[in-house]
């Protein structure tokens, strides 16, 4: 069932108020998502990985982040996802000497008009690669961190929407740090996802060696399988998903157990208030709460800072989207815990020890799963 513009609200409204079922909204959704990586795997080797979260970012209508070394494909995989949406695509070179003008346009005086006009800049696309996004200066980072949270950007006196959809694909090099600048805690809370690229396998290797060795890249052109109309449907179909109290009980409580600190006496899992619900919450909150008391105290050690309910946000609507993957209409434990690493290893900030001892952020989170006890 394809949605056109005026039907999306009706439809909304309708998933908000219960008043219809859609299997077959459902049904499409998988059958979008499953195209899309069809579509992605005629140009990337492997990395399956990569490509999920890419599609499961476009249809949750969040920004991402991709982390990986050089040469692992991440420019080619960003281009390919502009092109099967068939939307607007500007790639952003992000460099030391940039300007925020650069990036959102500026103030052009007219000579023979007597005033001046707006020149956009390449943020006003659909999709934006934002290549190796580290090298910009803080000034820049704010002008895009409004266009990623607000979906608008100011020149001059006036603000200026930016067009919907608007997605923003940031890369960034792991290894390299000489004329780099920290992304802002703030800034990385905003990306939806943060996806580790890694290196392909034996066999996927010898594929791209012999792929580009029998006349180079493909250049075939790929289908436009989500296009605007088809990234609505699977918006749609996410919202239609259904997500048990439980299960919402329980990634609230995973968010709440990155956060030091005793979990009932910061209002984290414990005191969920529905009835009948109560004795989840609490045994989750006592089963950290344990941990933190005994052996396991240890794993707090690595915890700079926990996740905010920024990211109880994010992994509810990525759950959602994991389910379509397989085609089913409710969130399982095991949704939230394939989400739970792309979502939350750029929210956590990890303490010098943990960096000391060869900790990393998905260490950290798969203790952290092994925690919470599931429904």
């Amino acid at each position: 069932m394809s949605i056109s513009p005026g039907q999306y609200n009706i439809i909304m409204e309708e998933i908000r108020t219960g008043e219809a079922g859609y299997e077959g909204l459902i049904a499409e959704a998988a059958a979008l998502l499953n195209a899309g990586r069809t579509e992605l795997g005629r140009r990337i080797v492997g990395q399956s990985e990569m490509i999920d979260g890419l599609l499961l970012a476009l249809a949750a209508g969040g920004h991402i982040l991709l982390e990986g070394v050089p040469g692992l494909a991440k420019t080619l995989a960003v281009k390919s996802l502009a092109e099967i949406t068939g939307l607007l695509f500007k790639r952003i070179q992000f460099t030391p000497d940039l300007l925020p003008a650069d990036i959102t346009g500026t103030l052009v005086w007219e000579q023979a008009a007597g005033k001046f006009s707006v020149r956009r800049g390449p943020v006003f696309a659909n999709v934006i690669l934002a290549d190796e996004i580290n090298r910009a200066p803080a000034k820049v980072q704010s002008a895009l961190l409004e266009a990623m949270e607000e979906g608008q950007v100011t020149i001059g006196e006036a603000t200026y929407p930016l067009p919907e959809p608007f997605l923003v694909l940031a890369t960034q090099n792991p290894i390299e740090h000489e004329g780099t600048y920290s992304l802002p805690e703030a800034q990385l809370d905003r990306f939806l996802l943060k996806l580790m690229i890694r290196y392909p396998k034996a066999d996927e290797e010898l594929r791209i060696v012999q792929s580009m060795a029998a006349g180079g890249p493909p250049t075939d052109t790929l289908k436009a399988v989500l296009g605007a109309d088809a990234q609505k449907t699977l918006r749609a179909a996410a919202a239609a998903v259904r997500v048990d109290p439980r299960i919402a009980e329980y990634l609230v409580a995973v968010v709440a157990a990155t956060r030091p600190g005793r979990t009932g006496a910061n209002g984290g899992a414990s005191g969920f208030g529905a009835a009948g619900s109560q004795s989840y919450g609490t045994r989750a909150a006592a089963a950290v709460d344990a941990a933190r008391r005994t052996g396991q105290e240890g794993l707090y050690r690595y915890i700079a800072f926990g996740a905010s309910p920024r990211a109880s946000i994010a992994l509810y609507r990525c759950c959602r989207v994991r389910a379509l993957f397989e085609g089913r209409d409710f969130v399982t434990p095991a949704d939230v815990k394939a989400a739970a690493f792309a979502v939350l290893r750029h929210r956590i900030v990890l303490s010098y020890e943990a960096e000391a001892d060869g900790l990393d952020a998905d260490a950290v989170i798969t203790r952290i799963l092994s925690l919470v006890p599931v429904p």
